[in-house]
Formats: structure tokens, C-alpha cells, sequence
């Protein structure tokens, strides 16, 4: 039968952790745009910061290589 111990390499990992941080972040969106009419300009602009700081986190991601599957 053999061993259950299977040896991934790092990237997979890299490419996970990656997502569920992109994809737990962007979450955050949701009640921010389900109340927008009720919070107003303020509350826009500071969704605006988030979207850019998740932005530049993936530009740095990309730029790192943790993006690729090579």
C-alpha cells in the first residue's frame, strides 16, 4: 500500500495562502456596499483605501512570484 505522506512543493501553499487572503479580504466588501446610501462619501472613500491596499498586495504578490506556477 505505502505511505500516506504525500511531500507538496512550497508554491501550492504560497498560491493558497494568497487566495484566502484576497478572498477573505474582498468579503469585507459586502456590507459596505449592501449599506453605501445609509453611511455615505466617508465610508466610500475608506472602502476606496481598502480596495487600493488589496491592490498593491497583489501587485506585490505577482511581482514576488507567488503567483506562478513555474
Amino acid at each position: 500500500m505505502g505511505d500516506a505522506w504525500l511531500q507538496f512543493r512550497i508554491c501550492y501553499y504560497m498560491f493558497a495562502l494568497v487566495f484566502v487572503v484576497f478572498d477573505v479580504e474582498t468579503v469585507f466588501l459586502y456590507p459596505w456596499a449592501m449599506s453605501f446610501d445609509i453611511l455615505g462619501v466617508s465610508v466610500f472613500i475608506e472602502a476606496l483605501i481598502f480596495v487600493l491596499i488589496l491592490i498593491v498586495g497583489s501587485i506585490y504578490a505577482w511581482r514576488k512570484g507567488a503567483l506562478e506556477w513555474s
